[in-house]
């Protein structure tokens, strides 16, 4: 298959997609991207490829052809999962997933193959509820609306400034939009007047704090 610039571009275009996958998935995850122009050096990017000894340059497998044929046949638009084995019968969770490029012709595969029987201490750092971000301790929670999300930070941000002794009372309230504004909670819609009901002051309290915020940090830049 002769591969236009566009579509070599669009596989380039998941190099990094492989990278952020690897990170969030662990050292038990190998990924590989094939390109469908040279079958025998058809991988492009291959993250893990210590579990199969596979190197950029190797050439396609009989199984993910298998699968390409399969996806085909069955008129399938994004991919197909399976569970399988490899030659030492470990067993893995695959995913074959398509990639289009002109013309919506398959161009490339994107392979995940998951290693069901990697030790738990291999996955801790993946399936932890807390991480270390540029040597920070972080998580996240997960709301099912942006209500529930701003009502939760505005009560973190409180609990912060309440808690700080050396914010004077006359400032708690404008040290607890700060806290949100540099979170990006202003960004989400209607923000300004739950921050107002949950903090118990006027929208246009909001509104002046803002200004002032954005005022000082455009003075600092």
């Amino acid at each position: 298959m002769k591969l236009t610039e566009i579509d070599r571009m669009i596989l380039q275009s998941y190099d990094t997609v492989l990278d952020g996958l690897a990170q969030y998935l662990g050292d038990g995850c190998e990924i590989v991207l094939h390109s469908l122009e040279n079958l025998d050096k058809s991988v492009i990017k291959i993250v893990n490829g210590h579990h199969t000894g596979r190197k950029v340059g190797a050439p396609i497998t009989h199984l993910a052809l298998e699968m390409l044929d399969e996806i085909k046949k069955k008129g399938k638009e994004t991919g197909i999962s399976y569970f399988t084995h490899n030659k030492n019968w470990e067993t893995l969770k695959s995913s074959t997933i398509v990639i289009k490029g002109e013309n919506e012709r398959i161009i490339g595969l994107l392979c995940i193959n998951f290693y069901l029987n990697m030790p738990l201490s291999s996955f801790l750092n993946v399936f932890t509820l807390q991480n270390k971000i540029d040597g920070k301790e972080t998580s996240e929670s997960f709301w099912e609306s942006g209500y529930e999300l701003i009502a939760e930070a505005t009560s973190h941000a409180r609990q912060v400034v309440l808690c700080d002794s050396t914010i004077l009372p006359s400032l708690k309230n404008r040290s607890i939009i700060q806290i949100l504004y540099k979170q990006g909670i202003f960004n989400m819609k209607n923000a300004v007047d739950l921050v107002a009901e949950q903090l118990k002051i006027s929208k246009n309290t909001v509104y002046m704090h803002l200004r002032c915020i954005k005022e000082e940090n455009s003075e600092i830049s």
